[in-house]
């Protein structure tokens, strides 16, 4: 509980002791949670805090989720924490209340390497407006409320997908395609582990970071696959091997960098949530899961749904919930349901989050 004394006027509006205690350490639900500030790519984000993403998506697929942004991962870990009022970052006006009620910066087509666009914004851009949120609080609080507010809350980030399909698959002209995976995740896996060490130094204790997807079952890369090798290195469970690989070198050395930031922080809590792992156990066992379809797209046109991506709900499939994948790239709500569940009790599938699940972390005090 804050013992700060102090008073913040923002947009007309007082802000007391009371009031941010009510956000601050166990004040929200019984949760020692604050709140839930979410960085990423379309993984996190329905193209609502995409700028002008309508006009200028890049691969036809308007709707890369199904409805909004509750039906993705982190929204849905956030009411099992029993936080419901995370706005998207473009949406809010800058007040003190919507920065204590959570923001999301994720961007649509956010990629980890470069400086993004007017139309989506990189990590390193999206770091940023957490610096100016986290900035505000320091303004309007008290120093020490403002830290143990920061203290208090999950930072969630999901990148490297964006990544991975723009800068090394679909770019025959890349320099990365001139070096092995090994290097390429290298550089990735850097960049995120200095944005978690920045988030550490901004006082950020709590942080959930995702691995990127097995791409190489995704419906997009098995219909190119088809394109350029006649599916010949396509296995029976419809996902491109090679591509995986190279998913798999990502995971890989970002879980051991976090396993060094635990052991080198040991005032922070820090969680690799392998969802590539879990979205490849539902493609093993479909059925077990509750899944008909593990290759199309439930929203898309031409062959398994990946020629051309959503770009209108209104061609989506009948029960969207009996396909793993929604468009070209990206799993569906069913999907995100179950990897939620896993994330926060380790069941139905076990380990998805180390070396804690959600809900361990989220009653971790700081």
């Amino acid at each position: 509980m804050l013992m700060c004394k102090f008073i913040s006027i923002v947009h007309g509006q007082q802000y007391t002791e009371k009031t941010v205690s009510k956000v601050t350490g166990n004040g929200r639900n019984g949760s020692l949670v604050s709140a839930l500030f979410v960085l990423g790519d379309s993984s996190v984000d329905c193209g609502d805090n995409t700028l002008f993403y309508p006009l200028l998506h890049g691969r036809l697929s308007l709707h890369p989720c199904n409805g909004s942004d509750a039906t993705l991962l982190p929204q849905l870990i956030a009411e099992k924490i029993g936080l419901t009022s995370i706005r998207p970052f473009y949406t809010q006006n800058g007040s003190l209340t919507e920065v204590l009620g959570g923001l999301n910066f994720g961007s649509t087509q956010a990629t980890i390497m470069n400086e993004g666009s007017f139309s989506h914004q990189s990590l390193n851009q999206q770091l940023r407006q957490v610096s100016e949120s986290m900035q505000l609080l320091q303004l309007q609080l008290s120093e020490n409320s403002a830290t143990e507010f920061t203290k208090s809350s999950i930072f969630f980030l999901s990148f490297g997908k964006e990544d991975y399909i723009d800068l090394f698959l679909h770019n025959s002209s890349s320099p990365m395609l001139n070096h092995d995976a090994q290097y390429f995740a290298t550089i990735l896996v850097n960049q995120m582990t200095n944005a978690m060490r920045y988030l550490y130094e901004a006082n950020a204790r709590k942080i959930i970071c995702l691995g990127v997807l097995p791409l190489g079952c995704a419906p997009r890369i098995a219909w190119e696959s088809n394109q350029t090798s006649n599916g010949d290195d396509i296995n029976g469970n419809g996902c491109v091997d090679n591509v995986n690989d190279w998913i798999l070198e990502y995971n890989r050395m970002l879980d051991e960098h976090i396993v060094q930031l635990n052991a080198e922080f040991s005032d922070a809590h820090i969680v690799f949530c392998d969802v590539y792992s879990g979205i490849l156990e539902i493609i093993n066992k479909p059925r077990f899961y509750g899944f008909e379809d593990t290759k199309s797209a439930c929203c898309g046109l031409g062959l398994n749904g990946a020629m051309i991506g959503c770009i209108s709900t209104e061609m989506a499939c009948n029960q969207a919930s009996s396909h793993v994948w929604w468009d070209l790239f990206n799993p569906t709500q069913a999907v995100n349901s179950i990897l939620a569940e896993a994330a926060w009790s380790n069941q139905p599938i076990p380990d998805l989050c180390r070396p804690l699940n959600i809900h361990n972390l989220v009653n971790t005090k700081t």
